[in-house]
């Protein structure tokens, strides 16, 4: 059975971030060329208190609130993080409890970035397609606003924190469905965009906590997230071209049939140049990061839940997801909402 996307919704902390805040904070950054380049002007910020696991449990709640299907019918939940409440137990138990869901669901986290949206769809419509599950709640959440020193400027501007729950379910009719898909993950990439610290591999320490400014003034530890910007545009648009090729084939239509491009939000600098050359035209490209930043996991479900809120998705539309990142790791498929 084919399955489809029954319903999202997502979930902001209530802290925001200003350009104007960062400006005051760092009188030397330049943030109108940062605005320019990144199409970013304010994020949100988790509090201190609150975890991922909060977020996506609020982004969760309120699609549940909806009553789209009966809670029981829910046989999966899929909770993609790279900020977990707790290196044990998995926080996918944790939420299954939080949110009054049936004893009887499979429940488990995954750890990807920027591609893992894509990835849990794969996942939640080979659940359903197979009739290993009726419906699959899949949640994205991560605070990567947490792993960011303060003075980082190639990185504080563009992240912001927040989550997003997507109800995957059959598709009996109606026009909505969920595929193909093109996946891929090349880890020479690792050290590219990375916390160093604080796994098994480095335990955090007073040495891994030493701060150091780089060559261009910005101030990280290894206890810090760490971005090679260059590094990851240079993947971004070496990969992303074909992938969209490999996906039209597999999918049996051209470019031109497609009437939305949901790329992952990285910055608008990243999505007008993969644009180009790709071919997209400007006006198929999904916006949406002005006021939210770069979510990680959950940038592709709050863009498209954006356009569907404002009217310009609509039942029968066309849509290809692309989603590419840390790892490296990349996902697309092939999605018709309705």
């Amino acid at each position: 059975m084919r399955a489809r996307i029954l319903g999202i919704s997502d979930h902001l902390p209530e802290r925001v971030v200003t350009n104007d805040d960062l400006a005051r904070e760092n009188p030397d950054w330049k943030m109108d060329k940062l605005y320019e380049k990144g199409g970013i002007w304010s994020r949100h910020v988790a509090a201190e208190d609150e975890t991922a696991g909060d977020l996506a449990f609020r982004a969760a709640r309120e699609l549940l609130a909806r009553n789209l299907v009966d809670i029981d019918q829910i046989d999966y939940l899929l909770y993609c993080t790279q900020s977990p409440d707790y290196l044990i137990p998995t926080t996918a138990c944790i939420l299954q409890d939080r949110l009054g869901l049936g004893t009887h669901i499979g429940a488990l986290d995954f750890n990807l970035g920027c591609s893992g949206y894509v990835y849990g769809l794969q996942l939640a419509a080979s659940l359903v397609h197979t009739g290993a599950a009726r419906h699959v709640l899949l949640l994205t959440a991560d605070t990567y606003t947490k792993y960011i020193h303060p003075r980082d400027r190639t990185v504080r501007p563009l992240f912001g924190d927040g989550a997003a729950a997507t109800l995957v379910g059959p598709s009996a009719d109606g026009p909505g469905c969920i595929g193909p898909f093109v996946l891929g993950s090349d880890g020479r990439g690792a050290d590219k965009l990375m916390v160093p610290a604080g796994g098994f591999r480095l335990p955090r320490s007073p040495e891994t906590a030493r701060e150091k400014s780089d060559e261009v003034g910005c101030v990280r530890s290894q206890d810090h997230l760490f971005m090679d910007g260059q590094a990851i545009f240079t993947f971004a648009l070496d990969t992303v071209p074909p992938v969209i090729t490999a996906l039209l084939e597999k999918a049996g239509c051209a470019l031109d049939q497609v009437d939305w491009f949901v790329y992952h939000q990285a910055n608008k600098f990243m999505l007008d140049n993969l644009a180009a050359s790709s071919r997209v035209p400007p006006e198929k490209m999904v916006y949406h990061l002005e006021t939210v930043g770069n979510t990680v996991s959950s940038t592709i479900p709050m863009a498209i839940q954006a356009y569907v809120g404002c009217g310009r998705i609509r039942p029968g539309d066309r849509l290809m997801l692309i989603g590419f990142g840390v790892g490296y790791s990349w996902g697309a498929c092939m999605l018709t909402w309705g």
